[in-house]
């Protein structure tokens, strides 16, 4: 099918294409025009905007399904319920767990990957087993152990070379070297759930680790005299800074400065949603542990610990917005081309560029999410048609 989007804005990776059309051909983006021949199929959107599809490389569950329940029927609702999200790609996300659980995990992800009927499973995001407790957050401290490649080949064989990112705890004997094996792999390091000193965890950025997972959250904090995790995620213009900014993980001035400091160029937006996500207040679990969901929070009934997100990505965007932190063009990049480099799938997801599949969003000029289109076919509407 060939037919035309007319928005009033479409938010190409490096600029605004302002009342235009967007050509869609068999699936693929086309190229952007000011004017289209007369006989041409245009679906007309008014003052509305589009946007590309946003790409979730950290998250764990959606609509009381999780990734660890390590079945096809989780996976297919997650996927179907994230496109109300406006989220076309996505990396499902382990949590700590045993070798085996995650072994089978990572062999279902692969053997269905491509048959969920909703937003793309584009890889596999490995959130441990490799950290330290201080900062343990929701994840099992009881499975906690040091990097090994002979246990990761392993995953990444029943994952069919799948996993495309791991989070470890630089402090761990033997991170620099696990990581420098990765990194010559093609699997992206990131770091995460740890109290390592900013030594320790500049080692392991110098090694070639370049995401600092759900950055305040999981890690050694910054102060004057040690600089920690954070000093170190904020010093290195390179490595990407994953943010959840759902204004309870992280307040909306260090969202700020943190994005004023390495640019929009290097803030990933994600969700790290739990089960939870897309369901009302109440109880729920995250991996092993019972977790409350109220105002907009998911904290572990333990300890009141924050656990994980119940964040869509579309309401992240539109805070960064509310919060004047970015532009709105830069709002959408961050989540969505900025997570794709970040785990090297930028070719595959991220933006509207011509030949790319035709995955994109059309939202209002408020960001409420009104379609979502998969393949250029319509996959969600808040119409509910």
């Amino acid at each position: 099918m060939h037919y035309f989007v007319k928005a009033k804005k479409i938010f190409l990776e490096n600029r605004i294409a302002t009342d235009a059309y967007l050509e869609i051909n068999e699936g693929k983006f086309g190229n952007v025009y000011q004017k289209v021949p007369s006989e041409a199929v245009v679906i007309d959107v008014g003052d509305n905007w589009v946007g590309p599809g946003l790409v979730d490389t950290h998250i764990h569950g959606f609509h009381n399904f999780d990734v660890m329940d390590n079945s096809f029927d989780s996976l297919e609702a997650i996927s179907k319920g994230l496109l109300g999200c406006g989220v076309t790609s996505f990396l499902p996300t382990t949590l700590t767990s045993s070798f085996d659980l995650l072994n089978a995990v990572a062999k279902t992800i692969s053997e269905h990957h491509n048959k969920v009927s909703g937003a793309k499973i584009q890889g596999i995001f490995f959130e441990g087993p490799y950290f330290t407790e201080k900062h343990k957050g929701a994840q099992n401290p009881s499975y906690f152990k040091d990097p090994s490649m002979a246990e990761f080949r392993k995953w990444q064989t029943s994952a069919n070379g799948m996993i495309k990112k791991i989070a470890l705890a630089p402090e761990r004997p033997g991170a620099a070297e696990f990581t420098q094996e990765l990194v010559a792999e093609d699997v992206t390091v990131s770091l995460a759930h740890s109290e390592a000193t900013y030594q320790e965890a500049q080692q392991v950025v110098d090694a070639g680790a370049s995401i600092f997972v759900h950055t305040f959250n999981g890690m050694s904090g910054l102060s004057h005299r040690d600089p920690g995790m954070v000093g170190c995620a904020m010093n290195n213009s390179s490595v990407y800074n994953e943010l959840i900014c759902d204004g309870h993980h992280v307040h909306p001035v260090a969202v700020n400065i943190l994005t004023k400091l390495k640019t929009p160029e290097k803030i990933a937006l994600i969700t790290d949603c739990m089960r939870a996500g897309g369901m009302p207040d109440g109880h729920y679990k995250l991996g092993e542990f019972p977790v409350e969901v109220k105002d907009g929070a998911a904290r572990l009934e333990s300890n009141g610990s924050l656990a994980g997100s119940v964040l869509t990505l579309i309401d992240g965007v539109k805070n960064v917005s509310e919060w004047e932190v970015a532009t709105v063009a830069d709002a959408l990049n961050m989540a969505s081309i900025v997570p794709a480099k970040s785990v090297g799938i930028d070719t595959l997801c991220g933006s509207i560029s011509s030949g790319k599949a035709a995955d994109f969003i059309i939202i209002t000029p408020d960001i409420e999410l009104l379609e979502t289109y998969l393949d250029g076919n319509l996959v969600f509407s808040q119409k509910g048609n």
